[in-house]
C-alpha cells in the first residue's frame, strides 16, 4: 500500500529560496541520502530521476554513493550463488 505525506511550506519560503517544488524535493532527497537517512533507491524515487540521472546528480553535488565493503561482499556472494562468477 502506497501513501503520501503532504508537507506544508509557506509560498513565501519557497519564493525566497527561488526554488520550484521539484527543486526542493530534489534537495531534500539529496540531503537525506547524504546523511544516510534514505537509501539510494528511495532517494532516487523521491527525485523521480532514472538511476543514471540520479548518479549524475550525486556526482555533480560531490555526494559519494554509499557502497562499502559489506555491500561489495554481499553482491559478490549473490553473483557466486547465481553462478555468474
Amino acid at each position: 500500500m502506497s501513501s503520501t505525506v503532504c508537507l506544508e511550506i509557506p509560498r513565501e519560503v519557497l519564493h525566497s529560496t527561488r526554488m520550484t517544488v521539484d527543486d526542493l524535493r530534489r534537495e531534500l532527497a539529496l540531503r537525506l541520502y547524504e546523511q544516510g537517512k534514505l537509501s539510494f533507491g528511495k532517494a532516487r524515487e523521491m527525485t523521480g530521476l532514472s538511476v543514471w540521472a540520479f548518479q549524475q546528480l550525486l556526482g555533480s553535488q560531490d555526494i559519494p554513493i554509499h557502497y562499502g565493503i559489506a555491500d561489495y561482499e554481499e553482491d559478490l556472494a549473490t553473483l557466486k550463488d547465481l553462478n555468474r562468477l
